[in-house]
């Protein structure tokens, strides 16, 4: 599985969504279960995930797809 695969599947696992509308787009906005502490909920499942941890300044920066998977590569983690 690769990392989207993984940051899909815990999305889709934190918000009760199917796997399938997660994409490599999706932003806060577009899902009505991510607000400030379905936030903090992600960056838990995140943290649990890949096995890190985030710093809470790191939080506000994480609210699309695309910024995780810029945040987990910088991270080493592909």
């Amino acid at each position: 599985m690769n990392v989207f695969e993984r940051v899909r599947d815990t999305m889709a696992g934190t918000f009760n969504l199917e796997p399938g509308t997660v994409t490599e787009n999706t932003r806060q906005t577009d899902v009505n279960k991510w607000d400030s502490l379905g936030h903090i909920n992600l960056m838990v499942a995140l943290e649990g995930e890949f096995d890190l941890g985030l710093e809470p300044e790191d939080f506000a920066k994480l609210t699309s797809v695309p910024a995780i998977l810029t945040y987990l590569r910088a991270q080493g983690i592909e």
